[in-house]
């Protein structure tokens, strides 16, 4: 099975961005910090919910460090974790994910940021669209693949974006 949990405070708030803020405030928001989760019995989706309010401002990108992990038992690695943007956002207002679809791969979870799930979102509108904390932004799909015979791979990932070409 697999389940979602938080990563560290730590390194939360090494990825979180945001400077200039006391800790203790980080901590509340951390603290916060709500788990992906399906809206109904039915929903293919968990929704991602935003750590902190945002004013996102048209024409601009924003990364939301989610302060979730998700993870894989090593016996139950041929699933993948998809990220897609909620349709009410992309339909009212544009804002899409910057990479289209966030792929986060079984083994994610074993990587030095503790597996932690960044979104990267864009405003491409004029308009500024407030996201509010502990609101559904973004969701996640688990989904089983299997690999092609002769496409198989050995490598261990240590990494985020664009880790595994290095």
């Amino acid at each position: 099975m697999s389940h979602f949990e938080k990563v560290s405070f730590e390194q939360w708030k090494a990825d979180c961005g945001i400077k200039g803020l006391s800790d203790e405030m980080l901590r509340k928001w951390y603290d916060a910090i709500k788990l992906p989760k399906q809206a109904t019995a039915a929903s293919a989706g968990c929704d991602f919910f935003m750590p902190f309010n945002l004013n996102f401002e048209g024409g601009s990108s924003f990364r939301i460090a989610t302060g979730v992990r998700w993870v894989c038992e090593e016996g139950d690695r041929g699933k993948v974790l998809l990220i897609v943007p909620r349709s009410g956002l992309g339909f009212k207002y544009g804002i899409r994910l910057s990479n289209t679809v966030g792929v986060i791969d079984a083994d994610y979870c074993d990587s030095d940021n503790e597996g932690h799930i960044i979104i990267s979102l864009i405003n491409p509108s004029d308009v500024a669209v407030p996201l509010e904390e502990c609101k559904p932004f973004a969701q996640g799909i688990v989904v089983k693949y299997e690999v092609p015979d002769g496409a198989e791979s050995e490598e261990a990932r240590n990494g985020g974006f664009g880790s595994t070409d290095r």
